[in-house]
């Protein structure tokens, strides 16, 4: 017996949160009657209907993009904008993002359809690093980037401390460019965190997430990860090493 919103999940429709969503909304039907209780256990032989659709196990996939920018981090857009599964076309299974970047942002993004993966890569508790490259506006002062390595207050609560470093900088152009390395997940964090200390980022790139790089992909490509990738990733999640 499994937790229905974990079923779903595995089934590629959703990542668990958005299952629980969906069951809490009335969305979902086990053995044709509506189930909005989110501790619900359900067997092999139950059949469960989301939205109207029988749920078909999928194989899980996963994948590493190189998500270009001005593309909507989303599996559909009601503003009719460029998706990054719009990408993947010709796969037949349901991914969906783990995680997001934002639209003007562009870098290494993964898609799966495995729910339970994504939330042992998304949720903060698990600490999977995220390195970013940023070119802001103006140059960051000394104690402006000490500051985010030890944790800066924002709208939303103050941050986890970072990996900070300078790479380089032109004083008579008033810009910089910056690395950083985080291990949440706000909405758009990392812009704020450089807008904190007066240094507004124009350009931003996700470089690696954990391990993994964007060694041999050019914006819009993707490949596969491996199946020694996957195993650890989900290693690095459950005890903060990588596997061997």
């Amino acid at each position: 017996m499994e937790r229905l919103q974990k079923v779903i999940a595995y089934a590629g429709v959703a990542s668990r949160r958005k299952a629980e969503q969906l069951i809490v909304e009335g969305k979902v039907k086990v053995n044709g009657v509506v189930v909005k209780e989110l501790g619900t256990k359900v067997s092999n032989s139950d059949t469960i209907e989301v939205e109207g659709v029988k749920l078909e196990k999928e194989n899980k996939v996963y994948f590493l993009l190189y998500k270009p920018r001005a593309t909507i981090s989303a599996v559909t857009d009601d503003k009719g904008r460029k998706t990054v599964t719009d990408l993947f076309k010709h796969i037949p299974e349901r991914i969906f993002p783990v995680g997001r970047l934002d639209y003007d942002t562009s870098g290494l993004l993964l898609l799966t359809n495995d729910g339970e993966f994504s939330y042992m890569l998304t949720h903060p508790k698990f600490k999977i690093d995220k390195t970013y490259i940023a070119r802001v506006k103006g140059v960051p002062t000394v104690e402006g980037l000490k500051k985010l390595q030890r944790g800066i207050k924002l709208e939303d609560g103050k941050t986890a401390p970072a990996k900070v470093s300078m790479t380089s900088y032109d004083e008579e152009a008033g810009k910089a460019i910056c690395e950083i390395t985080i291990h949440e997940g706000r909405n758009r964090q990392v812009r704020r965190m450089f807008e904190a200390i007066g240094t507004p980022v124009v350009k931003l790139k996700r470089e690696r997430f954990a391990f993994l790089d964007l060694y041999g992909l050019a914006p819009g490509e993707y490949r596969q990860l491996s199946k020694h990738e996957v195993k650890q990733l989900r290693v690095l999640a459950e005890t903060g090493q990588i596997g061997n």
